[in-house]
């Protein structure tokens, strides 16, 4: 009989699993900091960097990397370390949109699909693949191209291209779950069409889907990050990652720091990602 004297009884063998997990693995452990470095920046930025990133010194300009500035100064004589910390916020706040919109809509269609099944799974499941035969990229820009610029914009035509991929994981977890034991137990007895999807199928269902996000998250940074490269973002001075590397590209000879900082953040920041998601399938897959 365990006591709640110790610390090991009071966070429990599965919490106590759960760090050594995480601890065995320094490449996770590293995408783990990585990536809780980045959202501190997002949502303190003033924490890393208490300057103002849309106010420079000309006489600074182009200088590059040194303890003053450690990501060296743009054209403008603007710090790039405190623009690259304050446009974390900017990028993923609409990757996080992006992939909201992408898991809400794809998870529901997929939701609908699996359940219901019949004419109606067939005119959902027909839709989403001549969507999933379009390049994402061709899609996003067809689609902003539509709605405008815009951050938000292009966050919600990110999140739309990616619908097709959350569709077809859940409608596959989805007919999984309801071809299951306890699913057809609860037909028998009686229960509700509605009462079966919220109780059994959608909490059984769910879990490789949030493992999608997480990897889709990475997918989406890029994705943003293009398009804002492209010009469909903010506007400058907004130091959004996409824009800072567009703006640095017309001096890469002669100062290179202004897109290889910010492009091995986005890189540092994409393959945090990948690694937390493969984790997480790794342990969905295990505990399975």
């Amino acid at each position: 009989m365990t006591t709640a004297t110790g610390f090991g009884a009071r966070v429990g063998p599965a919490a106590r699993g759960h760090a050594w997990f995480v601890v065995r693995r320094p490449g996770l452990l590293l995408s783990l900091v990585v990536l809780a470095l980045v959202l501190l920046a997002a949502l303190v930025p003033t924490l890393f960097a208490d300057g103002d990133p849309l106010v420079g010194t000309p006489r600074e300009r182009l200088q590059g990397p040194s303890a003053a500035h450690l990501f060296g100064t743009d054209q403008l004589g603007r710090d790039l370390f405190t623009r690259v910390v304050h446009g974390s916020s900017l990028s993923l706040r609409a990757t996080a949109v992006a992939v909201a919109v992408a898991l809400v809509v794809g998870g529901g269609l997929g939701l609908v699909a699996g359940f219901v099944g019949g004419w109606l799974d067939a005119v959902l499941m027909r839709t989403v693949d001549v969507v999933q035969a379009i390049p994402r990229l061709l899609l996003s820009l067809a689609l902003v191209s539509a709605l405008g610029f815009g951050t938000t914009k292009v966050a919600i035509a990110v999140g739309v291209a990616s619908v097709a991929s959350f569709a077809r994981v859940m409608r596959a977890e989805v007919l999984r779950v309801r071809s299951s034991v306890y699913v057809e137990a609860a037909r028998a007895s009686g229960v509700r069409s509605g009462a079966i999807l919220a109780r059994h199928v959608l909490p059984n269902a769910s879990g490789p889907v949030f493992v999608l996000a997480a990897l889709e998250f990475g997918v989406a940074i890029l994705s943003v990050s293009a398009l804002s490269f492209l010009g469909f973002g903010a506007p400058p001075p907004t130091p959004e990652w996409g824009v800072l590397i567009s703006d640095g590209r017309g001096f890469v000879a002669t100062a290179w720091w202004l897109t290889t900082f910010p492009g091995l953040v986005i890189a540092a920041t994409v393959l945090s990602a990948n690694r937390v998601s493969r984790a997480l399938d790794g342990e969905r897959r295990r505990e399975r």
